[in-house]
């Protein structure tokens, strides 16, 4: 059977050793039978006994075309002998042969007459012809897919010699079949790294462990515009007597597929940064976490350097104040880098005000409205991004190659721009990631804008609460005071709890101090109005059970709830009484006793109905301390009420303090940082009570 001349292989010589012999032989059976001149067998190979069934003993010296033609086909057979040894010519084909088990088997021959010492004889060859046949199909095949398909092989020897190359690798290496025979590897590699192709193949000949699916990215003589991937596997090739015959080397062009895969991992790393950016930008309504969280969330995987800059008008909801109109005036947020880099330095630090020109892509990308994309950042571009020649030099020694800038839009107002470099990371970025960029700026404008409306609205109720709130309260004749108010540190909603100091007739002070339920902006009006009312009635000089039973039909009525605690102070008696609505107990403190919380008659809160509140009264002496607190002091989410209150009685046994040190070292130790509330907190000191200058002085009381 010929080999086809598109697969080109080169001979395998000889040594002079002894060397195994080869399995098709073996496979295909060949047999040898030698006939005389008048058709006798006088030689019978072992091969034939195995073909046509009778041993050499049974078949030397008979009429082959006796033994094993059949009757029928015997004339035929006899013409084809005479035929050969009259005229010399050979004879090739395919013959039915009578085995002696009686079946008929159709037997390839190549039938020639020898001359020899004596006369003239006939030499047949023969092999079972649907043996042989299979053979052919099967090597047809074979050579077949190797000619056709687009897997470029070679087979080499052990001294990694070329003996047989296909088209494919004969493409890729960039020469013909024909001149890559016989050369060495090395001078006819497929891949630039020479080295590394031959240490392989001397590891799989040497160790018989293929190597599989090593992946090599470049340019080849026949890919010069563009990289291409190959996955090159490389395996070693075994005689049938186990002997190291040689080694294959084959290659597959598989860029399109590795460019489909990593389609496939940056769409999956987009659904899962989506999902991420949805469950982490957000999470507050404080619009600089949002801002740190949506720069977070894009570092490292899409971004080495995150930075969100919003604008100073939007943020603060006002016209632009700089002079210069071309000019854009930004506060930058939040600022994240994937590793220690002089990118930071070259960003504006969180929280402070840049200015940059018409000429800056973060101006044109907020007046636009439109993502601004360069793929390749050169030396004007990073002029155009940098606040200054001095930040450009930052960003090209930090190596900045690529920048996307997009607006954050939000209700069809512009915020400010989301802006992303890469250095390390060696793709640029392109329309995709500008698409995904897009939507993740546009998430989280909603939630920067929603975080900048509420932030808003929190302001306002706080300037209302504070506004609801005393002053720093004046003198009141024979008391020391000092109040706190606090806003919750948890949340930036405003609370409902307040504190009030009132003057009375005959030198009498009203100490109140409340908390309504809830929180925003309803519990500051709320507890605006309850103020008001307490105010009023106290003006009415109503004893303290009745202010409280006032306060709770009017709380009633405004379907609220509240606590409060209300106190009327003598200082001509150093007397002290108090009503209580549901609210947490004040402390006592006597200069000669520890801290004490009194037990008090709670009562209910306002707001319950129809509830009669208690009174009680104190005597108190100079230099007595009343500490009237509202829960958010002592309250926290995990700690038992009762230990709270200890830890109060023990920061307060400190009687020499000032009133002013003593405020500021319970908020300090009580706070807690994780509870939704705010605090009131009012600390009174019984102190001697003073005459009156003269009115005509012009003088106020000491």
């Amino acid at each position: 059977m010929d080999t086809p001349d598109r697969f080109t292989s080169g001979s395998i010589q000889p040594t002079p050793s002894l060397t195994q012999s080869s399995g098709l032989m073996d496979l295909l059976g060949v047999a040898a039978v030698l006939l005389d001149g008048e058709g006798r067998i006088v030689l019978w190979s072992p091969q034939a006994e195995e073909l046509f069934g009778y041993s050499a003993q049974e078949a030397l010296g008979e009429f082959a075309a006796q033994l094993i033609v059949h009757d029928h086909d015997r004339e035929t057979a006899m013409k084809l002998f005479a035929s050969v040894m009259e005229t010399g010519k050979a004879w090739a084909g395919v013959f039915p042969v009578r085995h002696k088990e009686g079946t008929t088997r159709l037997v390839e021959f190549r039938n020639t007459r020898l001359r020899a010492r004596g006369g003239f004889y006939a030499l047949g060859i023969a092999t079972d012809a649907a043996t042989l046949r299979q053979v052919e199909r099967d090597a047809s095949l074979s050579i077949r897919l190797v000619e056709q398909t687009p897997l470029g092989l070679a087979v080499l020897d052990t001294d990694l010699r070329y003996l047989a190359v296909n088209p494919a690798l004969a493409e890729i290496i960039g020469r013909p079949a024909e001149e890559c025979l016989g050369t060495y590897v090395g001078e006819a590699n497929p891949f630039s790294d020479t080295a590394a192709v031959e240490a392989t193949l001397r590891k799989v000949i040497s160790t018989g462990h293929s190597a599989t699916d090593r992946y090599v990215e470049e340019r080849t003589s026949t890919t010069p515009g563009s990289d291409h991937v190959w996955s090159v596997s490389y395996n070693r090739l075994e005689d049938s007597a186990g002997q190291t015959s040689g080694v294959t080397l084959s290659c597959l062009d598989i860029t399109d597929r590795d460019r489909d895969l990593h389609d496939l991992i940056r769409a999956r790393q987009r659904l899962t940064l989506i999902a991420e950016s949805s469950a982490r930008v957000g999470t507050t309504l404080e619009v600089e976490q949002t801002a740190r969280e949506l720069a977070d969330v894009l570092v490292p995987d899409f971004a080495d350097v995150s930075a969100v800059d919003i604008l100073d008008s939007v943020l603060h909801s006002r016209n632009p104040t700089q002079a210069d109109p071309d000019q854009e005036l930004f506060r930058a947020l939040a600022v994240k880098a994937a590793y220690p880099t002089p990118v930071v330095r070259a960003a504006d630090p969180p929280d402070q005000l840049a200015s940059y020109g018409p000429d800056r892509l973060v101006t044109q990308c907020v007046r636009s409205r439109q993502p601004i994309l360069i793929s390749r950042v050169d030396e004007e571009g990073l002029t155009r991004i940098a606040r200054d020649p001095e930040a450009a030099a930052l960003l090209s020694a930090a190596g900045i190659h690529t920048y996307l800038a997009t607006p954050l839009i939000a209700r069809g107002e512009v915020l400010g721009t989301l802006s992303l470099t890469r250095a390390r990371n060696p793709r640029p970025f392109d329309q995709d990631d500008v698409t995904l960029a897009r939507e993740l700026a546009d998430r989280a404008a909603v939630c920067i804008d929603n975080a900048r409306l509420y932030q808003s609205l929190n302001d306002t109720a706080i300037t209302l609460q504070r506004s609801l709130l005393p002053q720093r309260p004046t003198h009141h004749r024979g008391l020391e005071i000092a109040t706190r108010y606090q806003p919750a540190k948890a949340t930036t909603e405003v609370g409902g709890d307040w504190f009030d100091v009132i003057p009375l007739t005959e030198d009498r002070t009203a100490l109140v101090v409340g908390d309504v339920m809830g929180s925003g902006i309803n519990a500051a009006i709320t507890m605006g109005r309850l103020r008001t009312a307490t105010s009023t009635l106290t003006n009415l000089d109503f004893p303290p059970a009745q202010v409280l039973q006032h306060l709770d039909r009017i709380t009633t009525e405004l379907d609220q709830y509240a606590t409060c605690l209300y106190a009327v102070y003598d200082p001509h008696t150093t007397t002290c009484r108090i009503a209580l609505a549901g609210h947490p107990p004040p402390v006592l403190i006597h200069d000669d006793h520890p801290p004490q919380l009194l037990d008090l008659p709670t009562g209910a809160p306002l707001g319950v109905g129809g509830v009669t509140f208690t009174a009680a009264t104190l005597d108190l002496t100079l230099g007595d301390q009343i500490v009237l607190y509202t829960d958010g002091l002592v309250e926290t989410r995990h700690d038992p009420i009762d230990e709270r209150l200890n830890l109060l009685l023990q920061l307060l046994d400190h009687p020499g303090r000032s009133l002013e040190d003593t405020c500021d070292q319970l908020l300090d130790a009580l706070r807690d940082p994780d509870h939704p509330d705010d605090v009131a907190l009012l600390i009174a000191r019984t102190q001697p009570t003073r005459p009156h200058r003269s009115a005509e002085a012009g003088a106020e009381p000491p």
